[in-house]
């Protein structure tokens, strides 16, 4: 019997897109099909299909996607053209000083800019920084700019104004007078009303660079839903891990860069929530990278910048740390002869060796074959067998090289790539004040929940869960995203002459801003929760720190900027404290779709064991478990290996796992014991 209102989350990856259902009863079902890379949207399609041959008919849509940031990093974007104050035509040229190679004279000092000179151009006028007119907008120099842009072929326009973010006037007029002749513009004042004028520029470019491809993809999936499924509610996640609507997503695409991380952490945070878990860590680690990120109380760490490619964007963001460590992560020797891992990668294809798609290099997925840390004999994805004897042939060069054994190789490439990713571990949390033994380890992507014990047991952190439906978790994030908007204004103020009537009163204009999309949709004020904040520093400072309750006064606001300032960085000065920015989210308080019960009953037995190699015990045999079987409470004592379709679940010696009534696996590391 078809279920009626079936809730679809979907995240479209490189290779597969994935998608996570919940129905009216309450059932929650994971699967996973081919993604189309010519054409997305056909995937997201095929998918839909399956799901209402499984459970039912789609009766709204979240989504999530690749395919923002993957147009900026493989600088697949249209020509794009930059209106800005006369004098400051080379902004995006002369950048900031820093040089992250600086020893490195053959890398370039900067980046190419993301507009060539001759598609940058000037107007004349003027804002100071307290929003006054000191030259007015000379309107008249328009048409001959849109000549040139349009004899260039400039299919969207950026424009980033001195000070805009103080008085939008001037932008607003631009934009007016761009609309009849680009069908893309993106102003500064709208997508980033902050200082710092190059990292201003950049965004905004940015945002309007991807405009095309976002609004052709959209538009293309939002008529081929409605031709095949019927008009059904879609959002789409952004980067701070919130959904946002259709017409939010074709404004300001940009947002949706970094959302397939966003989109795990979301998850995370979820079941955080959901069985009260104080302090997390998410561990996403996939075939290519691995993405971690704190969670504090089941809200995620968040960031207001970072880079995309080579670039600053500026943009509300969970704080994922990536690195280029995944189970397709080639192992290779240096300059020095020291062994490295990543942050090159076999990919999808062909991938690792074992793969037995025409891969040759040694992955770590390899590696982790030969230990006896995968099972040879399981069909995975229900397509991919693995070949030990092209495993032991791709690292048979690093045997020779190191002089080891085989297994001692393989041991090896999995040591680098753990102290790889534990450094990632240790960014997100002992480098921000925190400490790690405090955290519970949420692993989950094809790979993490294989590393997740050893990674524990190093870090000192003393319980791991591997989640049900962890190998579309991304998906199940989409899924239990709420609807989020965020809103920023600079705003310039020593707590000295603190005001708060006038604080107030941007706060208010910034709520309007962000309640209006929700609003629009339906959704009653009392159900939208907000959020006020304000970006903090010391006088003189380059950087600040969003502290919240910024409607509070002023001692108040000194004494939380303090005390996350001493847990940051040691010290508080007790110095003159400025506010930079002011910040507002609006979300909507939605807690509807909840994890159903596992459904395994009874006693599962051990459906067969493999051969693996520890340093520390050698060669022994370990019990395999189908996931699926394994009842809440059921106790496994380690080393064994817990298996689905998607993923291999490796508990290490001196580890139990257990499934708890979710269907989760929770792994309790003793520190006495386990992997060395």
């Amino acid at each position: 019997m078809t279920a009626p209102g079936v809730r679809v989350g979907v995240d479209v990856g490189g290779t597969f897109t994935d998608l996570v259902a919940w129905d009216a009863t309450g059932r929650m079902s994971s699967l996973k099909v081919p993604t189309t890379p010519a054409n997305p949207a056909g995937g997201v399609l095929n998918g839909l299909a399956a799901v209402a041959r499984a459970v039912g008919h789609c009766a709204s849509l979240a989504h999530g996607t690749t395919l923002v940031t993957n147009a900026i990093v493989e600088r697949r974007v249209g020509a794009v053209g930059l209106i800005t104050t006369r004098g400051f035509r080379d902004v995006l040229e002369i950048g900031r000083m820093n040089r992250p190679h600086l020893y490195r004279i053959d890398l370039p000092a900067k980046p190419e800019p993301l507009v060539p000179r001759r598609l940058r151009a000037e107007v004349g006028e003027r804002v100071g920084p307290d929003g006054s007119v000191l030259a007015p907008l000379d309107l008249a120099e328009m048409p001959r700019i849109v000549e040139r842009f349009r004899r260039e072929g400039v299919e969207s326009v950026a424009v980033c104004l001195l000070h805009a973010y103080a008085n939008p006037a001037h932008e607003q007029a631009l934009r007016l007078a761009l609309a009849p002749h680009f069908p893309y513009v993106s102003v500064s004042s709208v997508i980033n009303a902050e200082f710092r004028e190059y990292e201003r520029t950049c965004t905004t470019v940015l945002n309007a660079a991807v405009m095309p491809l976002a609004a052709r993809y959209v538009d293309d999936l939002v008529a081929r839903l409605d031709a095949t499924t019927g008009a059904v509610p879609l959002h789409l996640l952004h980067s701070a891990g919130g959904m946002m609507s259709v017409d939010a997503a074709r404004a300001r695409p940009l947002t949706m860069a970094m959302s397939g991380p966003a989109a795990g952490v979301a998850a995370a945070a979820y079941l955080a929530r959901t069985i009260d878990l104080t302090r997390a860590l998410a561990f996403d680690m996939g075939g290519t990278t691995t993405d971690v990120c704190l969670i504090t109380d089941g809200v995620p760490e968040t960031a207001r910048q970072r880079k995309l490619g080579d670039y600053p964007v500026r943009l509300a963001a969970v704080a994922v740390e990536s690195i280029g460590a995944g189970g397709g992560s080639i192992a290779w020797v240096d300059a020095a002869g020291g062994l490295k891992v990543g942050p090159r990668s076999s990919g999808a294809m062909p991938g690792p060796a074992c793969y037995g798609l025409g891969g040759t290099e040694p992955a770590v997925s390899d590696a982790n074959l030969i230990l006896g840390y995968l099972d040879p004999e399981r069909i995975y994805g229900g397509s991919i067998r693995l070949d030990r004897g092209l495993a032991e042939r791709a690292l048979e060069p690093l045997r020779r090289r190191f002089g080891l054994s085989l297994l001692d190789a393989a041991h090896a490439v999995v040591e680098v790539a753990n102290a790889n990713m534990l450094r990632a571990l240790r960014l997100v949390s002992v480098q921000r004040g925190y400490d790690l033994r405090e955290f519970t380890l949420i692993a989950y992507g094809g790979a993490g929940p294989v590393h997740a014990g050893a990674l524990a047991r190093q870090a000192g952190i003393a319980r791991i869960v591997v989640p049900a439906h962890s190998g579309a978790f991304s998906a199940l994030g989409c899924l239990v995203s709420p609807l989020r908007y965020d809103a920023v204004q600079t705003h310039r103020m020593r707590l000295e002459s603190w005001d708060r009537k006038i604080v107030a009163d941007r706060f208010r204009a910034l709520e309007s801003q962000c309640l209006a999309p929700l609003l629009d949709e339906g959704h009653p004020a009392e159900r939208v929760l907000l959020k006020r904040s304000a970006d903090l520093r010391y006088a003189g400072q380059n950087y600040e720190l969003e502290v919240d309750g910024a409607d509070g006064a002023a001692e108040a606001l000194r004494a939380t900027f303090e005390r996350r300032h001493r847990q940051l960085y040691g010290y508080a000065t007790g110095e003159s404290v400025e506010c930079v920015n002011l910040r507002v989210t609006a979300q909507l308080v939605s807690d509807d779709v909840v994890l159903p019960p596992a459904a395994a009953t009874g006693q599962a037995r051990p459906v067969g064991e493999l051969r693996a190699y520890f340093r520390d015990a050698g060669e022994v045999a370990m019990p395999r478990y189908e996931r699926g079987a394994l009842p809440a409470g059921q106790v496994v004592d380690g080393p064994a290996l817990v298996e689905d379709e998607w993923s291999t679940t490796l508990v290490y010696r001196g580890q139990r796992c257990r499934a708890d009534r979710l269907g989760n696996l929770v792994i309790e590391v003793d520190e006495g014991r386990g992997p060395s």
